[in-house]
């Protein structure tokens, strides 16, 4: 099989760096022979860091880094000197991207804009010097401590497409001619199912300069939201769109009737994507003629615009583009609001359906674990005993 070139999920096992141990060394010179502790801290292990960055709009640059480990910090020395600090590692996402625990399924975190920097695993405290242990009655302290253990953890990093307008079809409802007659973008285009098999982004131009962004999302079936067709694997974008643009072709027997299946299998899916302002555009319109779409108004919902369009001839787009930026720009559509933590709930989920695409895909779902021990020679702590900080 190919391999694509958008991937929206991956599966890595993080470890943050362990502290420096703090050292435990009595000063001997020749002029003072009892100069008394001078054993410096340790260092701080590297932190993991997810930092949003807009130059990436998949996780392909992640797939088959399957181990992102931070480095330790450094042990304290004699003179009082300290260790160095483990370097932090970041790891660059796309906004929109939500991390989850795959050992339990719980959420952990998600980035939602670029430069948002999400700590996700802390490296541990550098131990302290026995410098720092001396007092009236003990001057020569002989202990000092280990640094504090690192952190780990197998996480998914799953990406759902963060875009002003999502589109919502039926496959061969027209999503990817009309992203292709509007914006710059490219999509596979054939008379026949599935021809989109991965979700594309547009910017579309606007008036006096202004654009936004549209996703071309593979087309859903009935059914989707049980695992049907390409199912859950893009259902999962639509989330985080401002807009919804349902696309029902006008030669449709029932148009309402398709746009009920559409909505009914995002309700199963996500009940909050109910809340999302709703378009319907009524594609494929240069078939019809102008007495057939005045007959069919009637019978469409009543509750949202409806626009009727054919992104081949041009009809009805500016109309569309000027529908989408007005119901965008409204008081109850902000894309900072839809897209925040307080308004999006994160469910903690079952992730077996993301294994089951691994699976089918070929990748080894499971991570080999790598041993401290086997990264590097585990040094001697016999001189050493852990000290809580006062």
């Amino acid at each position: 099989m190919a391999e694509s070139n958008f991937v929206d999920y991956v599966k890595i096992l993080c470890r943050s760096g362990k502290g420096g141990r703090g050292s435990m060394h009595l000063k001997h010179v020749k002029y003072n022979y009892n100069g008394g502790p001078d054993g410096g801290d340790g260092g701080r292990g590297g932190n993991i860091i997810l930092r949003g960055n807009h130059n990436y709009w998949t996780l392909l640059h992640l797939r088959y880094q399957r181990h992102i480990f931070a480095e330790h910090g450094g042990n304290g020395g004699k003179d009082k000197c300290h260790g160095t600090d483990g370097k932090d590692v970041y790891i660059d996402v796309p906004p929109g991207t939500v991390v989850y625990n795959a050992e339990t399924g719980k959420f952990v975190c998600d980035v939602n804009y670029d430069g948002q920097e999400v700590m996700l695993l802390k490296g541990g405290r550098g131990g302290l010097g026995n410098f720092q242990f001396r007092t009236a009655t003990n001057q020569a302290p002989r202990f000092a401590q280990p640094g504090e253990p690192m952190q780990e953890m197998t996480i998914i990093l799953e990406l759902k497409l963060l875009a002003d307008v999502g589109l919502v079809g039926f496959p061969n409802a027209g999503k990817s001619t009309l992203v292709s007659a509007l914006s710059n973008a490219r999509p596979k285009i054939a008379n026949y199912p599935f021809t989109t098999m991965e979700p594309s982004l547009g910017i579309v131009a606007y008036r006096d300069g202004k654009s936004f962004v549209m996703a071309d999302i593979p087309g859903i079936i009935e059914g989707a939201s049980e695992g049907r067709g390409l199912g859950l694997r893009f259902l999962r974008h639509i989330e985080r769109n401002s807009l919804l643009l349902f696309m029902v072709p006008g030669d449709t027997d029932d148009i309402r009737h398709e746009y009920d299946i559409l909505l009914n299998e995002l309700q199963q899916f996500n009940p909050e994507m109910l809340s999302k302002h709703r378009v319907l555009a009524v594609t494929k319109c240069d078939l019809l003629d102008q007495e057939l779409i005045d007959m069919l108004r009637p019978t469409l919902p009543d509750d949202l615009p409806v626009v009727f369009i054919s992104a081949v001839t041009g009809f009805g787009l500016d109309e569309l583009k000027d529908v989408l930026w007005r119901e965008l720009n409204s008081e109850s559509n902000k894309l900072e609001v839809i897209t925040s933590t307080d308004t999006l709930i994160h469910r903690d989920k079952d992730l077996s359906h993301l294994a089951l695409e691994m699976e089918q895909e070929g990748e080894d779902d499971d991570i080999e674990y790598i041993d401290e021990d086997d990264l590097e020679d585990v040094e001697d702590l016999e001189d050493y005993e852990y000290t809580e900080e006062t």
